[in-house]
């Protein structure tokens, strides 16, 4: 919808004119032509200034308007007045608007307007040319919605942001880059929507949140003549970023209803992470949250949705870049202790046939590769595209498998090396090295369950039962086991009986 993406247009706007702009100097000129500097990425045609006075140890702007746009849309804002004051002990304060509009046009001619108000903003600049540094307070920064209105049906309704208790630090040093460090707390975030659906007979949807205990930190190198309208070639020129985010709890509800259908319900969560990073050499991400609980009401559902995870995570990391050595590589994947309702569980098994414990799903991969190729180079991109393999495979290890659901379990591990000076033997991969073994627990007891409950005939698992036969040796009560191992010559065991 154009409501959603001209809303997260306007809140990086606001972001950038509240914190990221505000690189200074010990005194107001050149914290104001730092500005300059720092807003000309966005395009000298999408800057405009009604006017600069400048009288002792002070600078103030008037009318500063800022224009953003995509093929989706246009987002553009205005303050009246932003004045740059030079302090007694060589510091620089920033005062701006208390409030100042922003107005977001989609392609399809839907204006949104948004109000961005700030309490008790305090900004101090200090450092020198070379190094500045500054420090945002504000009892609340809040972005929120006036009205949208599309072609002659205008509507209003409560959809805000509101930061509580800011307290940022932001360093900037200037070489052939713009390195950029930052870091703060926010006490808490607050989410509010509200509104009635124009022309939906009633329709409306609401929700709210809270985000308490945020603590961001991140680290950026940005080109001095940044192109953001070109992202690879932006981080080709040396664009890199590094860092992430922790917060101690969060809680939102929700009550929406529209197109003829109801739903609501609420998620809690309680600490959760989240760091990346991306530079020409890697790119990395990883998230986890604890303690998740879901709990969901829907017109099309015949019975409330309730469930909860210990943990949930997801991690990845990839070498971009091209070397000569190989760089480390992973992905990750956790759900931990996943726990359903009985009334869940009583759809298929009404019987209590199956455990219901919880579920626990873990996956974790790593190793070295080399990257042929610069990935974020545009004159590559060719290349790239025709390669088949764009990566030399160097070592792989499986660090964590373990799937434990519905009273089966299956864990296991390994790691092989590859030899890529042997293309053929493994075509396309090259000639793998090493082992790995899975074990399995509880295999024939699930088929059992399975077929108790009628969801399979008992014939139709006769081929499963076969199959594991064949692959896996015994070990214990309903245990299994299966090991594969490659040789240098390339023969191939499994279980200790060669198969290749």
């Amino acid at each position: 919808m154009i409501y959603s993406t001209g809303m997260r247009s306007a809140v990086c706007i606001a972001a950038l004119i509240a914190g990221s702009a505000a690189n200074a100097d010990v005194t107001a000129a050149q914290v104001w032509e730092d500005w300059k500097a720092q807003l000309a990425i966005y395009g000298e045609d999408n800057l405009t200034i009604g006017a600069e006075e400048t009288s002792s140890g002070t600078v103030t702007v008037r009318d500063l308007g800022l224009r953003v746009s995509d093929d989706d849309v246009t987002a553009e804002m205005t303050m009246e007045a932003i004045t740059f004051n030079e302090q007694s002990d060589g510091s620089v304060r920033v005062t701006m608007d208390e409030s100042y509009p922003m107005v977001v046009t989609g392609d399809d001619g839907v204006v949104i307007t948004i109000n961005v108000s700030q309490q008790n903003m305090e900004m101090i600049v200090s450092g020198d040319p070379d190094a500045m540094d500054y420090e945002v307070t504000a009892d609340q920064y809040m972005i929120a919605l006036e009205d949208v209105v599309d072609g002659d049906v205008t509507f209003t309704g409560d959809a805000e942001i509101a930061m509580n208790d800011v307290d940022l630090t932001y360093q900037t040093t200037v070489s052939d880059l713009r390195n950029i460090s930052y870091g703060g707390t926010i006490a808490s975030v607050d989410v509010l929507v509200d509104f009635q659906i124009p022309g939906g007979g009633g329709e409306y949807v609401t929700g709210g949140g809270k985000m308490v205990g945020l603590t961001t930190q991140a680290e950026m190198a940005v080109p001095l003549d940044a192109n953001f309208e070109d992202p690879d070639s932006l981080v080709n020129d040396g664009f890199a970023m590094a860092g992430g985010y922790t917060i101690d709890s969060a809680d939102y509800i929700f009550d929406v209803n529209a197109d003829g259908d109801q739903a609501s319900g609420s998620i809690s969560m309680g600490a959760s992470m989240l760091t990346g990073e991306m530079n020409s050499d890697t790119v990395g991400y990883t998230s986890k949250t604890d303690d998740i609980a879901l709990n969901f009401v829907s017109g099309d559902l015949p019975l409330p949705v309730e469930l909860s995870l210990a943990q949930y995570g997801i991690n990845f990391l990839m070498p971009m870049g091209a070397a000569d050595e190989a760089s480390d590589f992973a992905i990750g994947f956790d759900l931990i202790d996943l726990n359903i309702s009985d009334a869940i569980w009583n759809m298929f098994d009404g019987g209590s046939v199956l455990p219901r414990d919880p579920a626990t799903i873990q996956l974790a991969v790593s190793g070295k590769a080399k990257a042929l190729f610069d990935m974020f180079d545009p004159s590559q991109q060719d290349a790239i595209n025709d390669a088949e393999m764009p990566y030399e495979l160097e070592s792989v290890s499986i660090d964590t498998l373990n799937i434990n659901a519905a009273g089966a379990m299956v864990t296991g591990d390994g790691a092989f090396t590859f030899d890529s000076s042997d293309m053929q033997s493994f075509a396309p991969l090259p000639r793998p090295e090493g082992e790995a073994s899975v074990e399995i627990t509880g295999f024939n007891a699930l088929l059992d369950n399975v077929v108790a409950m009628g969801l399979v005939p008992e014939q139709d698992v006769m081929g499963a039962r076969m199959m594991m036969g064949m692959f896996a040796r015994s070990t214990g009560d309903d245990k299994m086991e299966t090991s594969v191992e490659v040789l240098p010559n390339g023969q191939v065991n499994v279980n200790g009986n060669r198969v290749r």
